[in-house]
C-alpha cells in the first residue's frame, strides 16, 4: 500500500500524493526569485537549448519543406532531451528515502499556478492605482499593445490570460505529471516551450514551427476539456457565477476561438461571469480576428470581475487537489 502511495519503482508512475504536494509546493511557494537569481529555471533551460537549435538549423534560405523538416528535427531533440532528463532524475529520486519530497519539489518548479495568479493580481491591483498601471501589470502576461487597451480590455485580456493558462501552467502539467510521471511532466513542458517560442504562424516559423504547434495542441487536448469543467464545477460553488451558463457557453463557443484548445477554458470563464472574452484584438499593430466567447456577455467590465475569476481560479485549483486526494483513496482501497 505505502509503495503505491508515498512511493514508486517506476519512473513514469507518481504517486497521486506526490503530485498533490508538488501542486502545493508550488501554490505554497511558487517560483522563488531568490533561487532562481542562483541556478537558471528549468524553462529558461528549455527556452535556451531551443534558441540554439532553433538558430542553427532555421534557414530562411531554405525551401518550405526543408523548414518543416528542420523543426521537426529540432522539436524531437528537443522534446527527447527533456523526457531523458526527466527519466534520470526520477530514477536518481528514487535512490534514497527522501527521493519523493525532491521529486515533489522539482516538479512543482514546472507548475505555473501560484505565479499565473500573481500575476493576474497584479492586473488587478495595477488598474485599481491607474490606467498605466494596469497596461504595464498586463504587458507581462499577453502579447497584444498594451497601449490600445482601455479599463474593459486590459481586464478582458487577464481574465482570458488567467483561463487559458490554467490549464497550459496547471492542468496540464499536473495531467501529465500524474499520467506519465516526471518524465511526461518535462516532455510536456518541453512541448509547451516549444509552441511559445517557434510555434508561431509568421513568415520565420509558418513551417519551422508547424510540428512544435501541432504537439502542442495534441498533448493539451484533454487539459483544456479538463479545465473547462473544473471551471464549469467551480462556478456551482462561487457565489455569484453561473454554471449553467459556463457550461453552456463552452460547448457553443469553444469551437468558434482561433486556438484549437483555448476556447474551452476561456468559453467556460467567460460564461461563468457573464461577459464577453476573446473577440478581435491588434497584436503588433494588426488586428486579429478571433470569436467572442459568451458573445451576449458584459464588454465594459473591470477589476471586480478580474477578482470574481481568480476566486473561480482558486476554486478549481482546490478542486484538482480534491480529486487528486480522491485517487489516493481509491488507490488505498484496491491495494
Amino acid at each position: 500500500m505505502s509503495s503505491l502511495l508515498f512511493t514508486t519503482n517506476s519512473a513514469f508512475y507518481t504517486p497521486p500524493l506526490i503530485v498533490l504536494l508538488a501542486l502545493i509546493i508550488d501554490a505554497l511557494a511558487g517560483d522563488p526569485k531568490w533561487l532562481y537569481r542562483i541556478i537558471p529555471h528549468p524553462v529558461v533551460l528549455l527556452g535556451k537549448l531551443i534558441s540554439v537549435l532553433e538558430g542553427r538549423t532555421n534557414n530562411s534560405r531554405e525551401s518550405s519543406r526543408q523548414k518543416l523538416i528542420r523543426g521537426i528535427q529540432c522539436s524531437a531533440a528537443v522534446i527527447a532531451a527533456a523526457a531523458i532528463a526527466g527519466y534520470v532524475l526520477a530514477l536518481l529520486c528514487q535512490t534514497f528515502p527522501a527521493g519523493m519530497i525532491l521529486l515533489a519539489i522539482l516538479a512543482s518548479s514546472l507548475i505555473a499556478w501560484r505565479g499565473l495568479y500573481t500575476h493576474v493580481r497584479d492586473v488587478m491591483i495595477g488598474l485599481n492605482q491607474s490606467l498605466d498601471a494596469g497596461r504595464e501589470a498586463v504587458s507581462h502576461i499577453v502579447g497584444r499593445d498594451p497601449e490600445s487597451l482601455d479599463e474593459s480590455a486590459i481586464s478582458r485580456a487577464a481574465i482570458e490570460s488567467l483561463a487559458e493558462n490554467f490549464s497550459d501552467g496547471t492542468v496540464a502539467p499536473v495531467f501529465w505529471f500524474a499520467a506519465l510521471g516526471l518524465p511526461g511532466l518535462c516532455t510536456y513542458k518541453a512541448i509547451n516551450t516549444l509552441d511559445s517560442m517557434i510555434g508561431h504562424r509568421n513568415e520565420r516559423y509558418e513551417y519551422f514551427g508547424k510540428a512544435a504547434a501541432r504537439i502542442d495542441d495534441a498533448v493539451n487536448y484533454i487539459p483544456a476539456r479538463l479545465t473547462g469543467f473544473l471551471i464549469v464545477i467551480a462556478a456551482c460553488l462561487v457565489k455569484g457565477a453561473n454554471a449553467k451558463n459556463a457550461l453552456k457557453a463552452m460547448f457553443r463557443d469553444a469551437s468558434r476561438h482561433r486556438s484549437f484548445n483555448a476556447g474551452w477554458p476561456e468559453a467556460a470563464m467567460a460564461g461563468a461571469l457573464d461577459v464577453a472574452l476573446a473577440g478581435p484584438r491588434i497584436y503588433d499593430g494588426v488586428e486579429v480576428p478571433d470569436g467572442w466567447m459568451n458573445e451576449n456577455g458584459a464588454r465594459e467590465i473591470g477589476p471586480e470581475h478580474i477578482l470574481r475569476a481568480l476566486l473561480l481560479y482558486r476554486v478549481a485549483g482546490g478542486l484538482i487537489m480534491a480529486l487528486l486526494l480522491g485517487l489516493a483513496f481509491v488507490i488505498y482501497s484496491f491495494s
